[in-house]
């Protein structure tokens, strides 16, 4: 009798813990990442009053929350601003190139993710859509296959891999219970990757289907399944994701979703339901395009009963593509808005994105906050979110926003480091921008852009501007202001040297 009480008492305890961890899980909120591909600051119609693109769903979204307008990326490119959206650290302490074709994982095995954060705080996560950072090809390739193609950019034939075995090192082995998408949507394989392991092994050489009518197909040399259609890689991620959402219903656990885009990315491929839509030629339709799977990724929130207790964050990877110089012209659509560079440019248009946040009952509906925010910030925010301890040793460039977000503080960041490439870095700090290089660019700029907007070639040094008052970088203050020079110089060699101050529970001081 008093082994049947001690085991009716145990069930008890067990039940009510097990009740308390799930209503610990309820109070959680779900998280959804969407992540926007070469968007330009300036595409965001809400953000942009002379855009020639409408995005009625993302202009809700940040009608619904709050509208960041200083919002960064780490890197002007796409590997380096994923690795720091998901670890909380600069690309730059450890690379600045983008993986390329069949190249490994940028995580170390032992690195601290934002996934792998929410999975220890009992999250289910999911990433749908563009990984772009690496896995262990090496492990599925056939002993003495041989590469093809140029020697600075070779590729592999389809018969090099043997297709049935599981790829390692990929999203499943950095934090995500799911995967599904493409890797790279102008990257070979050209085929569906689930989880581990392609859905069909590819088995020709890619040909563009379609080909783009503005900008290049893009497309890197390698393996294709038969008949594979880049115009429809988005309406395939968007599918899944609105299948997973609902798959959740279901599931007495909190979610989060990390939906990277493919889009607007060349290749410029949008369906034919959205060519000619817009008055931005075929970009702006495809822009127009990802709109709208932004709404159907939000209408799947509200349809699965997760919109009052759910974290959206919308915002990009870096500025618009080089195409964009010539939607000016063309189509008088602006990609960078006000800003002056593109991808791959360490000037504003290079890394200041669309940025916004929803979160009903935290973060004000209509706001709008200039407020200094990196997406590095999100691993220390969102930890604190979930009541999670940051170790010393992750995410030490990240600092929680919460009070920002919130509206109950300031941005708790005072400076960030903008970064493309090697020895090429620029420095904010408060209202000051150095660029700490005779000239910003990397992506070519044609002349008679320069001449239409005022711009002159630099015979300086570096370049200093006063962000409050010349968001386009059109006035160089450098000689003017040398002990500002002279202290940016210094905070950039410190913060290069020594990293940023994270606090151990992620709240600067």
């Amino acid at each position: 009798m008093r082994r049947q009480r001690r085991g009716f008492v145990v069930c008890i305890l067990g039940c009510l813990v097990a009740s308390m961890a799930a209503a610990q899980d309820k109070d959680l909120p779900n998280i959804v990442i969407i992540y926007a591909d070469d968007m330009g600051y300036g595409d965001l119609g809400i953000q942009n009053s002379d855009s020639n693109i409408p995005t009625p769903h993302l202009d809700q979204l940040a009608r619904e929350g709050m509208r960041l307008t200083d919002g960064h990326s780490s890197s002007g490119i796409c590997t380096p601003s994923r690795y720091a959206l998901l670890t909380g650290q600069y690309h730059w302490r450890k690379f600045h190139h983008i993986v390329r074709s069949w190249e490994g994982s940028v995580f170390e095995p032992a690195q601290l993710t934002l996934p792998e954060m929410l999975q220890n705080q009992g999250y289910r996560t999911a990433c749908i859509g563009k990984w772009h950072l690496g896995w262990d090809w090496s492990a599925i390739r056939k002993p003495g296959a041989k590469p093809t193609g140029p020697k600075n950019r070779p590729t592999w034939p389809a018969d090099a891999f043997d297709w049935s075995k599981t790829i390692p090192d990929g999203p499943l082995d950095h934090g995500f219970d799911y995967y599904f998408g493409d890797d790279v949507p102008n990257f070979p394989p050209y085929t569906w990757i689930e989880n581990d392991r392609v859905t069909a092994p590819p088995t020709v050489p890619y040909t563009p289907n379609p080909r783009p009518t503005e900008g290049a197909a893009e497309g890197r040399p390698g393996p294709m399944v038969e008949d594979w259609r880049q115009d429809q890689v988005m309406p395939t991620l968007t599918k899944k994701v609105v299948e997973w959402i609902n798959q959740q219903k279901d599931l007495d656990k909190p979610f989060f979703l990390y939906f990277p885009w493919t889009s607007p990315h060349a290749p410029i491929v949008p369906t034919q339901e959205y060519q000619g839509t817009t008055s931005a030629g075929p970009y702006g339709d495809f822009m127009h395009q990802s709109d709208a799977v932004a709404g159907q990724v939000l209408q799947a929130l509200d349809d699965s009963g997760f919109r009052d207790n759910t974290l959206v964050i919308f915002t990009a990877d870096n500025g618009p593509e080089r195409y964009a110089y010539d939607r000016i012209r063309n189509y008088d659509h602006r990609s960078m808005g006000p800003l002056r560079g593109l991808k791959r440019d360490i000037w504003e248009g290079g890394h200041r994105v669309p940025f916004i946040v929803r979160w009903p009952g935290q973060v004000a509906a209509g706001s709008v906050s200039d407020g200094l925010i990196s997406q590095i910030d999100l691993m220390a925010t969102i930890a604190e979110i979930v009541g999670y301890q940051l170790p010393e040793t992750a995410a030490d460039d990240s600092h929680s926003q919460l009070p920002l977000l919130k509206g109950t503080g300031p941005s708790a960041r005072q400076s960030h480091v903008h970064n493309t490439y090697q020895d090429h870095y620029a420095i904010r700090d408060g209202q000051w921008l150095l660029v700490d290089a005779p000239s910003g660019k990397v992506s070519a700029t044609p002349q008679w852009f320069n001449d239409q907007n005022g711009y002159v070639k630099n015979t300086l040094p570096g370049a200093l501007y006063d962000l409050s008052k010349d968001i386009a970088e059109r006035n160089n203050l450098y000689a003017k202001h040398p002990d500002t020079v002279a202290a940016l110089r210094q905070l950039l060699a410190q913060t290069r040297e020594r990293g940023e101050v994270r606090p151990a529970n992620g709240r600067q001081q």
